[in-house]
């Protein structure tokens, strides 16, 4: 099924992403490494999509693609989805084994209950609350019955806005959301959530990180 979604905040994501891409990567290239309560996460994920049998992963909003990659080496078939064009490029320079493709996690371009699983690691942060239902319901109808979603954000309720990163001329929100409210609305559109887990502020980080994991019912 391919759909499509030329709402504004996609297009200020998208130049924001593609203006600061190389900086970017360089300043997250590690962060896996450093936090290793984020390590296990993924990892259990990764471990409940090969319990229930694999299957195709996408990892939708995955910049430079660390964490498709690390998915990757964790035994998952996955690929990663990106709104930018030069963070897709980067991805595929730094590790050819794995796919990634340029587009919209708002609007994918797959099947109905295409995909074993869904990771949105810091991604749904640029969707405006109204549309998150949406986004959600997007999550839902590519997950194949039992599929498994994971979601990372920051924790808080006041918003991020970030101006000039780099000394660049761009700018961005960055929505903080509840685990409670992003718990809710999965179970809304049909999910079960199985893990609500919150860390709090580790090195440079302001705020407290959610992850939830869920499975379509």
């Amino acid at each position: 099924m391919t759909t499509t979604d030329d709402a504004p905040h996609l297009h200020t994501t998208r130049t924001f992403y593609d203006t600061i891409a190389t900086e970017y990567a360089e300043l997250f290239r590690t962060v896996l490494e450093d936090r290793p309560l984020d390590r296990a996460v993924l990892g259990v994920f990764a471990e409940l999509v090969r319990e229930d049998g694999g299957g195709q992963v996408a990892d939708l909003g995955c910049g430079p693609g660390r964490v498709t990659a690390h998915l990757h080496g964790l035994g998952l078939s996955v690929s990663g989805l990106d709104l930018s064009a030069r963070m897709v490029a980067l991805a595929r320079a730094e590790h050819p084994e794995v796919r990634y493709e340029v587009g919209s996690m708002t609007a994918l371009d797959l099947a109905d209950g295409a995909l074993a699983g869904v990771v949105a690691w810091y991604s749904i942060i640029h969707t405006p609350s109204d549309r998150l239902p949406l986004l959600i319901g997007e999550f839902h109808r590519v997950l194949a019955p039992g599929g498994r979603l994971l979601l990372a954000f920051q924790v808080g309720e006041e918003p991020l806005h970030l101006a000039n990163p780099f000394d660049l001329p761009v700018a961005l929100d960055f929505n903080r959301l509840s685990l409670d409210r992003i718990a809710a609305l999965l179970t809304e559109a049909g999910f079960a959530v199985t893990t609500c887990l919150r860390r709090e502020p580790e090195g440079a980080e302001k705020v407290p990180q959610g992850f939830l994991l869920a499975r379509k019912a």
